[in-house]
């Protein structure tokens, strides 16, 4: 049985699977000739989460036109995955306790790329009904400049050249926004749901770099300044869902229901991708109530809608305590020990209680309390539900990529608040500084068992352990902690001087304990966590 909208009419080759509870055709139809939210990046967690938002209301009549994507980086995510199944997506739901559920997912009503159908996407921008344009695009969607923090070729080309003929992904945006401008005029929110903090200022600032230089070169008009600074907002917001990859042993499930052609595949562009998505239940989406020409009804689909401060506030919680940094820990000190999997590191004895305590004894008493959601259910959740899920397949290596972009916001924020207190208060934590001490370990690139293993990517990678080179285990001595030092004192990677709060003597305390030799790190864990 393939997916289908004609397979669908046989519902009782679907049994065990939710299906749209209404007109997908029609709905389709609707959207295309009224369209009210268009996305950008439809890949695993868009059609795990939005995608799933717009189905549910839908179907209880909350909206009556679905969701256009459009594609502006991976055409084969559209090509060779959407067109192959109408639109659809098998959406797996995967419970901590091994059950799993299955939603066709049939609120996508069109899917585009921006590569070949700028014409309608054109079309979709001019459309007076069109409230949001959505983005899950990752956190390097947005950027304009390489490593050397220069703007790309691409970039400087279309701030020479002005709103024609654009290249880069942003300044399309611009020139989209510029169109309505000149058809409509009616207002729009853009609004980013990746995984980052002060995502819409992300958006804002990559969009708006090409005006500004638009027009200071007068290529653009002050009423057009105006409409892109005046009518179009720019939300932010908090999204969290664990979406891994879609899994093979999920699309051998869905293959031994009776369905084809399940099984996932990479495209050029390196996307993992496949006619299902595998996710966690638990999801949060926090959006800034900022959307000028009215919105969907998000908020009954859970979606909760405030002001920016307390998004920030959202987004300070899950990643200063209550989920990143146990992940981090647990990444580092997985590529050590050995381990595959988040979920198998959780029935580890030392490592759950090291984030047992560095969240609920060191980062609970910091926490920043955001109001709509209760840092201790969440921290609650993430401890008996999410990390310990054995169906979610995540693991240390993926986690532990980019570490040194992810340590001055994960801990060093709770040490800035330790450190507010007073002298000596930040010297007193027992538990970041041995997540702290374990990643300067990892850095070493050799395991507890002393044989050499592969560091995940980070831009600071190279430069780091050049700062590191020659130090061998077993011979933790004044030489070796000499070159510790300048990484120590680097605000910029801990968010605060390690030495000038006092932490950098137990960080170097511990990382010794750790480089006596093999099996030291296993020992040292236990030390500290009896």
């Amino acid at each position: 049985m393939k997916l289908s909208i004609a397979s669908l009419k046989d519902k009782e080759a679907w049994k065990g699977y939710t299906l749209p509870a209404f007109d997908i055709e029609a709905v389709a139809a609707r959207t295309k000739a009224a369209p009210t939210w268009l996305h950008f990046g439809a890949g695993n967690l868009f059609r795990a989460f939005q995608a799933a938002v717009a189905q549910h209301l839908i179907g209880s009549g909350d909206m009556d036109t679905g969701i256009i994507t459009c594609e502006s980086y991976d055409d084969e995510i559209v090509t060779k995955c959407f067109h192959k199944v109408d639109n659809l997506t098998v959406a797996v739901t995967l419970e901590a306790d091994g059950r799993i559920e299955k939603e066709v997912i049939g609120s996508v009503a069109e899917t585009t790329t921006l590569l070949h159908d700028l014409d309608r996407v054109k079309e979709i921008f001019a459309a007076p009904s069109l409230q949001m344009v959505s983005f899950t695009i990752t956190e390097k969607g947005y950027s304009l400049r390489n490593a050397k923090q220069e703007l790309v070729p691409a970039a400087v080309e279309d701030m020479k050249n002005g709103p024609s003929a654009c290249k880069s992904f942003m300044a399309q945006l611009a020139t989209l926004l510029l169109h309505r401008m000149h058809t409509c005029g009616k207002p729009l929110a853009m609004v980013s749901m990746d995984n980052c903090s002060h995502n819409g200022a992300k958006l804002q600032g990559a969009i708006m770099e090409f005006v500004d230089a638009w027009k200071k070169n007068g290529q653009i008009s002050d009423e057009e300044y105006a409409y892109l600074t005046e009518k179009v907002s720019f939300p932010w917001s908090m999204i969290d869902k664990i979406t891994p990859r879609p899994a093979p042993e999920i699309a051998d499930q869905l293959e031994a229901d009776g369905l084809e052609d399940m099984h996932p595949f990479v495209t050029s562009k390196n996307t993992y991708i496949a006619p299902f998505v595998n996710a966690e239940r638990p999801q949060y989406l926090v959006i800034e109530n900022d959307f000028p020409n009215g919105r969907p009804a998000l908020d009954k689909a859970g979606v909760i809608f405030t002001d920016r401060d307390t998004v920030n506030k959202v987004e300070m919680m899950k990643v200063c305590t209550c989920l990143n940094p146990p992940q981090t820990a647990l990444a580092v000190y997985g590529c050590m020990l050995g381990y595959t999997s988040i979920a198998k590191e959780v029935q580890d004895h030392e490592l759950y209680t090291l984030i047992d305590r560095m969240c609920h004894i060191e980062g609970m008493p910091v926490v920043v309390d955001p109001g709509v959601l209760s840092p201790k259910a969440f921290l609650d959740e993430v401890f008996e539900t999410r990390l310990p899920n054995p169906f979610i397949p995540d693991t240390p290596q993926r986690i532990a990529t980019d570490t040194s972009q992810k340590v001055s916001i994960r801990f060093g924020n709770a040490i800035k608040n330790y450190d507010a207190m007073g002298p000596g208060k930040a010297a007193e934590l027992k538990y970041i500084p041995l997540v702290l001490a374990g990643w300067l370990r990892y850095l070493l690139a050799v395991d507890d068992e002393g044989n050499a293993f592969q560091c995940s990517a980070d831009p600071l990678l190279a430069s780091l352990q050049e700062k590191l080179s020659g130090i061998e285990l077993g011979k933790a001595d004044d030489a070796a902690v000499a070159k510790l030092e300048p990484i120590l004192h680097d605000a910029s990677i801990f968010g605060i001087d390690l030495y000038a709060c006092g932490l950098a003597d137990k960080v170097i305390g511990y990382w010794k304990e750790m480089m006596a030799g093999p099996g030291a790190i296993r020992a040292t864990l236990k030390k500290y966590t009896a």
